[in-house]
C-alpha cells in the first residue's frame, strides 16, 4: 500500500520509535496522526514533523482506556478522514524478577499491580486500537495495514514477565488479525526490536550500553530508524501479512 495521502495512527508517536517512524511514513506522504499520554510532547513532535514539511495532529489518548481509545480514533476520523494504517507502539516496562529469594527465604515477588500495569499498555491497548482501526477501515470501505511492535523480549527474558508475555501476545494478535481481517483488505504484521538506541537505553549506564552493545553480534545498538525502515516494508509489500520482522543485529539467533 502506498502511504501518500493516507491517514496513518502511531500510538506512542510523540517519542521514541513512534515518533520516527512517523517521520519516515511523514516524508513518504503520509497524514500521520499521533497519539500519546502527554499534550506537551505532542505538541513538540507535531511541531518538529511540520518543519520537516509533514502533515502530523495530536490526540491525547490512553491505550489502555478502552473509551479514551474510542474517542481518540473517532476525533482522528473527523479530523482528518478514516485512517488507513495504524501502528501500535505505545509501550511500557516495569521489570522486576517473578520471585526474589535468599537463602531459601523470598523477600519480592512481582506485584499483581506491577504485572497488570505493564499487560493494560502493551496487550490489551493493542487490541483496543487495533478493533478501532479495523472498524474504521471496514466501515470506510477501503485496504489498510495494522502493524503491531513486539520485542525481541517476546522469547521470554528474565526479569520480564509481564513484558514477555505481553509482547509474545502482540504477536499472537498480528497472526489472528491477519488470517481475520484478510476478507475486508486489511494486512498485518510485527516488527519484534531488539536493543535499539532511545531515551530509555541513553538513561543507562556506560558500561552497561557497551556490554549490551557487546552481544550484538553487529556489535552495536540499532536506531529508532531501522524501525521505522521495516514498518514502512509492511506498509508498502502487499503480500506480506500476518508474519513477523525481528529487526535486532542478530541478537536473537
Amino acid at each position: 500500500m502506498r502511504v501518500d495521502n493516507r491517514v496513518i495512527a502511531i500510538t506512542g508517536g510523540a517519542r521514541g520509535l513512534g515518533f520516527a517512524i512517523a517521520q519516515r511514513l511523514g516524508r513518504q506522504g503520509a497524514h500521520v496522526a499521533l497519539l500519546d499520554r502527554s499534550a506537551e510532547a505532542l505538541d513538540d513532535a507535531v511541531s518538529a514533523l511540520g518543519a520537516e514539511g509533514v502533515t502530523a495532529q495530536a490526540f491525547v489518548v490512553n491505550v489502555a482506556d478502552e473509551a479514551s481509545v474510542e474517542r481518540g480514533f473517532a476525533d482522528i476520523a473527523e479530523r482528518m478522514g478514516p485512517i488507513s494504517g495504524c501502528v501500535n507502539n505505545a509501550g511500557i516496562t516495569d521489570d522486576g524478577l517473578l520471585i526474589k529469594a535468599k537463602e531459601g527465604r523470598v523477600e519480592k515477588r512481582m506485584t499483581l499491580s506491577s504485572w497488570q500495569r505493564v499487560l493494560d499498555v502493551n496487550l490489551t491497548g493493542v487490541f483496543l486500537c487495533g478493533r478501532e482501526a479495523a472498524t474504521q477501515m471496514i466501515e470506510a470501505g477501503h485496504e489498510g495495514v495494522i502493524v503491531n511492535i513486539s520485542s525481541i523480549s517476546r522469547a521470554g527474558n528474565m526479569g520480564q514477565s509481564n513484558y514477555a508475555a505481553a509482547k509474545a501476545g502482540v504477536h499472537a494478535l498480528t497472526v489472528t488479525w491477519g488470517k481475520e481481517l484478510a476478507r475486508y483488505g486489511i494486512r498485518t504484521g510485527t516488527v519484534a526490536p531488539g536493543f535499539i538506541d532511545t531515551d530509555m537505553t541513553a538513561s543507562m549506564r556506560p558500561d552497561m550500553l557497551e556490554k549490551i552493545a557487546s552481544s550484538v553480534p553487529l556489535q552495536q545498538l540499532g536506531e529508532p530508524d531501522h524501525i521505522a525502515q521495516s514498518v514502512g516494508f509492511i506498509f508498502e509489500n502487499d503480500y506480506f501479512t500476518a508474519r513477523i520482522i525481528e529487526c535486532d543485529g542478530g541478537l536473537r539467533l
